[in-house]
């Protein structure tokens, strides 16, 4: 009868249930390995005949048939190593463990030709996946303890070589499980970058603000050195704190992504991912050979910082149209279909004209020479973007004793993001104003017949599109939130009127 021990499967950013059945039948010696697994899974019978050799056990000298179930799903990884080797150990009744015994446990690691666990990416996911599968104990190797211990309800045992997971199910080791290292407890609000070091750009700020507080897409225009990417660097020290279902959450896609690089402590602070603009597609959105996480994902609830965005190839900026309106990332191949999470803010910094002085003396560029540089960013990007403003250059050596701190403006954030919790509670999928779906715009966003004419004129005027009127509303909500109103004002649709300076500015170009 064919021994089942379990392991585990990355399926996206989420982990799978896999069964390893074993047997062996009478037949020439060979090792098949069934159940649509990759190089690595199939690599794994050389792997497993060294290692148990190198343990003190024999590898059968007849024929071994594997077969990973459900054998429709296809495998990927080398963490399935331990388990066949204690599915070959029990079906050859070297190891003294029953069937129910092996039900009991869960294992996690990629043996070396000498028998020793080496550790896996995407533990955490996994580990979860033990928890609501109902298994008592799981193995995993060393490295991967902390990671583990993560997930509370499921007892974690380390194995450094696959003597320790066999003395661990014959009862040579005490079943006690690994314990939690005291926490490391550190302030979070302590960051490096403060806003107090930006001078001057008071009404930009406030703009800033708002995007923080509503999660809205921002994009920055301005000459070089003007302060843009300063001031990108520390949005992320005004967003509020993440909860634990959040921080879990990518703590879980850094785990797939291998990139745990603080094993055994949750991502407490919000991503802040900043690529070159000579990145690809896939590595932007995700997928390639093992379907890992792009960059949207890794910016899941944190910033994705496109420095020089009118840098980026246009094929790679139109890829982000999706992720940006369903904030979820789907990769869809001819084996496998994997969907990633994506809710990230963008943030965009751009030079205006190709000589990056638009405006100013130095700039000699045609308005046909920067209306062609801006139209690197296509009109359906644009209109994914809730905020564009001009960051003007500053004088240094003008004295200015107003400073705000980003402890200030993250109160304000903070006050406003608490009543976008209460309004949208029982609503899924929806946690900021940036996220309001239309059927939601027309619940919270009523206007009175004063704005919602002044919202008309300008539809009339610029000539705007259905979503960048929707983009407004929601704007205007964020605005009214952070001075606590219920209702949104004149004032409020005022100023999300004026948070598009490069639409207008794009209308009084005159090309010849």
């Amino acid at each position: 009868m064919a021994s089942t021990t379990y392991s585990f499967n990355i399926s996206g950013v989420d982990g799978s249930l896999v069964e390893v059945e074993t047997d062996i039948i009478h037949g020439l010696p060979s090792v098949s390995i069934v159940g649509l697994g990759d190089t690595a899974v199939k690599e794994s019978k050389e792997r497993l005949t060294s290692a148990i050799a190198a343990a003190g056990y024999t590898f059968p000298m007849l024929k071994l048939v594997i077969n990973l179930a459900p054998s429709d799903l296809k495998k990927s990884g080398t963490q399935f190593d331990l388990a066949m080797a204690i599915g070959i150990l029990a079906r050859s009744d070297q190891i003294h463990v029953t069937s129910e015994q092996l039900k009991l446990f869960g294992f996690i690691g990629e043996l070396s030709l000498n028998a020793e666990v080496r550790s896996c990416a995407g533990v955490l996911p996994m580990v979860i996946k033990a928890k609501q599968a109902k298994i008592r104990h799981l193995i995993v190797p060393y490295e991967n303890v902390p990671e583990a211990l993560l997930v509370d309800g499921i007892k974690i045992h380390s194995a450094t070589t696959l003597q320790d997971a066999v003395d661990l199910l014959e009862g040579n080791r005490s079943l006690l499980p690994e314990k939690k290292a005291p926490k490391n407890e550190r302030n979070l609000n302590n960051f490096q970058l403060d806003f107090s070091e930006v001078k001057g750009h008071e009404e930009l700020l406030k703009y800033i603000t708002v995007a923080a507080a509503g999660n809205h897409n921002l994009l920055m225009s301005g000459a070089p050195g003007c302060g843009k990417s300063m001031i990108a660097k520390r949005i992320p020290t005004i967003l509020p704190k993440m909860t634990e279902e959040e921080a879990l959450e990518v703590t879980k896609i850094y785990s797939v992504a291998n990139l745990l690089k603080t094993r055994g402590s949750l991502i407490t602070h919000r991503p802040f991912r900043a690529p070159h603009h000579n990145i690809s597609g896939p590595a932007l959105i995700g997928g390639g050979q093992n379907s890992t996480p792009g960059e949207v994902s890794l910016a899941h609830f944190g910033v994705l910082f496109l420095d020089e965005i009118a840098e980026f190839t246009k094929h790679t900026l139109d890829a982000l149209r999706q992720p940006i309106e369903d904030r979820e990332v789907t990769i869809a191949r001819v084996n496998y279909t994997h969907t990633y999470p994506a809710k990230f803010m963008l943030v965009a910094a751009m030079n205006p004209c190709p000589c990056g002085y638009y405006g100013n003396e130095k700039c000699r560029c045609t308005d046909y020479e920067v209306q062609r540089y801006r139209q690197k960013l296509s009109g359906p990007i644009m209109d994914r973007i809730d905020i564009q403003k001009h960051v003007t250059s500053i004088n240094l050596f003008e004295k200015n004793n107003t400073k705000i701190t980003s402890q200030q403006l993250r109160e304000q954030v903070e006050g406003a993001r608490k009543i976008q919790h209460e309004r949208y509670k029982n609503i899924p999928n929806v946690q900021s104003n940036a996220e309001m779906q239309p059927v939601h715009i027309q619940q919270f966003c009523p206007l009175n017949a004063e704005s919602e004419q002044l919202l008309q004129s300008a539809y009339e005027r610029f000539q705007y599109s259905a979503r960048a009127i929707h983009k407004f509303l929601r704007v205007a909500r964020t605005f009214a939130d952070l001075e606590g109103s219920e209702q949104i004002r004149k004032i409020d649709v005022i100023n999300s009127l004026m948070s598009r300076d490069l639409d207008k500015e794009q209308r009084d170009f005159l090309v010849v």
